[in-house]
């Protein structure tokens, strides 16, 4: 095959390969037909063209219709099997070729230099026989195969390349003179673009203005329109409903979700899947083993074949050569993977490699992080206590004044709740954090630490007064923040976030495949319990710092789990590049999705449970196609080699063993393309 470009293209996809491949079948059929009149003549003995024709002008047609089809037709079956011996590692165009050129030939030989020839490569009639058609019907159908094949592949990525085709090509740029109508390729991150009701988001962005729904099912799967406000993110090529919107650009080019979700699809689709070692293992030692028997073969019935002895046994080598043709083995496992991971981004579920797709049909173990993934991941701001000598609003005040340099979701909780209460943060000076305690800084002189338990007993923070409180709170669910003001304890705030709907679906579907389903979370032990509890979690890690998380995947890998973390933050991202599959939120951090084998686009973890059936059914079929391509060979040369013509005088014509190869490919490109139908 031709080398694939890097990406699916955006317009209509020019196939080089495929065009040329098609052009060489069409005529090649063409020229072979005539070349099946002789052999229709041996059925019907009426029709046969030996009876009106001298044997030499017969010789001489079926030269002059073969050869454009072996030498032309054929030439790059030639060249390819040429490298490969150079290369030393002969394949399925080795044995076309020599199977194709052996047939053609002696056929050729016979038609220039009949004389040359020993009685045992003769007929009865005293003529040569002639393989014309055989090889110029072996390089018709090889053609064929070839054809079928391409199209499958050029369909797969197609489907994917129609994306991109999917973004608009104009934008309304917002300026201070009015709008303008620009080239999406002219769009620069920070351009105020206006989108009307109806037409298609540009590029990726965020809302600052208006309200509407907007139509991700080209992305996401999902039918429903998501509603979206100001601040809520935008995506490439997705629809505007009946709000006008006007939006800032953040990712342009091939920067955009839509883009990124293209090339990941791309790359794991030439990706190589382990167990397609074992189908390269075979085939390093298949070519040889098949030459070898198709030697031994011609050999035998050189010397024991009833005569013609010559003519048998070079049929029967050629016979060999073709039905063994590994290119059903060859297609086994890259037909699936290419068609599994297309049917997975259409789901919106991207693999990011083929070792990804195997993995995940053995995991047993999923550890799940909580926050942005068993739920929203947009917590908001419930309560805020004071203790003795605080006011709430100064708390709340100093508390949105140091988050606001945090980018986490807690951090954003408490600042918009600020907001919501007409507080405006002040400048920080001298910020820090650490993932496992908080963050602190400078406001207006004083010192504030915003953080959770572990923060207090750093500090040494008596927390005996406001703790009662705080874990009557936990126990409803919520996440307590306790804030520090020069090293005394103001009070705390409850932060909660809402249980994504879809989670408890998800839960139970994973259930029931067989997955071990085990929650982490930073938060307080009676908040992760509260969570736990109404999603029928039984296995809840709580106070996990997120450098541990790493280790708890590897003690549950030690205990001989295999094990998938899902998780959307920075702070998940050793956890997912350590677990056997990484399974990323698409609403989550590019750290996180980057470290992932997997990601989710709408973030939904009813996914997991998809592409856990999505990779069992690949591999399903990657093993039904292996099983059938070996299965096809282990039974086809020895009928090739002539098993059956001492029970019932049957010796398969290189014809019948090239239509034989053929129909093996068709099955097998046949059967990785029911994939695109599956049920997820």
């Amino acid at each position: 095959m031709a080398l694939e470009p890097l990406l699916p293209a955006a317009g209509p996809e020019d196939n080089a390969e495929l065009r040329d491949m098609t052009r060489r079948f069409r005529i090649s059929m063409l020229l072979t037909l005539p070349l099946l009149w002789p052999m229709l003549g041996e059925m019907l003995p009426a029709v046969d063209p030996m009876r009106w024709l001298d044997h030499r002008v017969i010789a001489w047609a079926q030269l002059l219709l073969a050869t454009p089809v072996v030498l032309w037709g054929g030439w790059p079956f030639f060249v390819r099997g040429w490298q490969s011996l150079l290369r030393r590692s002969p394949n399925m165009f080795t044995l076309i070729a020599l199977g194709a050129g052996a047939a053609w030939s002696f056929s050729l030989m016979a038609t220039l230099l009949p004389g040359a020839l020993p009685a045992s490569f003769l007929m009865a009639s005293g003529e040569p026989p002639l393989y014309f058609e055989a090889a110029a019907v072996i390089t018709t159908l090889v053609l064929l195969g070839q054809v079928l094949e391409l199209k499958a592949r050029s369909q797969t990525s197609s489907a994917i390349g129609a994306l991109l085709k999917l973004a608009p090509r104009i934008a309304h740029r917002s300026a201070a003179g009015g709008e303008e109508d620009v080239d999406v390729a002219q769009v620069r991150i920070g351009d105020l673009l206006r989108v009307r009701p109806g037409e298609k988001i540009p590029v990726d962005g965020k809302v600052v203005e208006g309200e509407s729904h907007v139509d991700e099912s080209m992305l996401t799967g999902e039918p429903a329109p998501v509603r979206k406000g100001i601040g809520d993110k935008l995506s490439a090529a997705t629809i505007n409903g009946s709000g006008s919107l006007l939006m800032v650009a953040e990712h342009v080019g091939a920067e955009t979700l839509l883009s990124q979700i293209v090339q990941m699809v791309s790359e794991a689709q030439r990706s190589r899947a382990p167990i397609q070692r074992l189908a390269d293992a075979v085939a390093a030692w298949f070519v040889p083993a098949v030459v070898g028997t198709a030697l031994l073969s011609a050999l035998a019935w050189a010397l024991i074949g009833p005569p013609p002895q010559f003519a048998h046994a070079l049929v029967v080598a050629v016979s060999v050569l073709i039905i063994a043709c590994p290119c059903a083995l060859g297609l086994a496992t890259p037909m699936s993977i290419m068609v599994g991971v297309g049917r997975g981004a259409h789901e919106g579920i991207l693999i990011r490699d083929a070792a990804a797709l195997e993995s995940l049909e053995k995991i047993d173990t999923l550890v799940v992080d909580k926050t942005g993934t068993l739920t929203e991941g947009r917590p908001s701001l419930q309560k805020v206590v004071a203790a003795a000598g605080f006011d709430e609003n100064e708390i709340l005040r100093l508390a949105a004044s140091v988050e606001s340099v945090s980018e986490h979701p807690l951090a954003r909780a408490v600042i918009a709740g600020a907001q919501a209460r007409g507080i405006v943060p002040a400048p920080v000076a001298g910020f820090d954090s650490d993932a496992g305690l908080g963050v602190w800084g400078t406001v207006g002189g004083r010192h504030i630490g915003v953080g959770n338990p572990r923060l207090l007993q750093a500090q040494r923070i008596d927390a005996s007064a406001l703790m009662p409180q705080a874990d009557a709170e936990r126990v409803g669910g919520a996440t307590v923040i306790f804030v520090v003001v020069d090293g005394r304890l103001a009070g705390w705030l409850s932060v909660a976030d809402a249980i994504k709907t879809t989670t408890p679906e998800a839960v139970r579907a994973l259930k029931a495949a067989g997955i071990r389903v085990i929650m982490l979370t930073g938060d307080h032990a009676a908040t992760a319990r509260a969570v736990g509890d109404r999603l029928g979690l039984t296995e809840v890690v709580s106070d996990v710092l997120p450098q541990d998380k790493a280790g708890i995947v590897k003690r549950l890998q030690a205990q001989g789990r295999w094990v998938a973390m899902a998780g959307d933050g920075i702070n998940d991202a050793p956890a997912l590049a350590q677990a056997q599959v990484g399974i990323a939120m698409g609403t989550g951090t590019d750290v996180a999705m980057q470290s992932a084998g997997v990601t989710l686009v709408k973030g939904d973890l009813r996914g997991i449970a998809r592409a856990v059936q999505l990779s069992r059914k690949t591999m399903r079929n990657i093993r039904q196609n292996l099983f059938f391509a070996f299965v096809y060979n282990a039974l086809g040369v020895p009928v090739a080699a002539g098993a059956l013509y001492p029970l019932f005088g049957i010796l398969l014509s290189p014809m019948m063993a090239s239509a034989a190869m053929s129909f093996s490919s068709v099955s097998v490109i046949g059967n990785a393309l029911r994939l695109r139908k599956v049920r997820l």
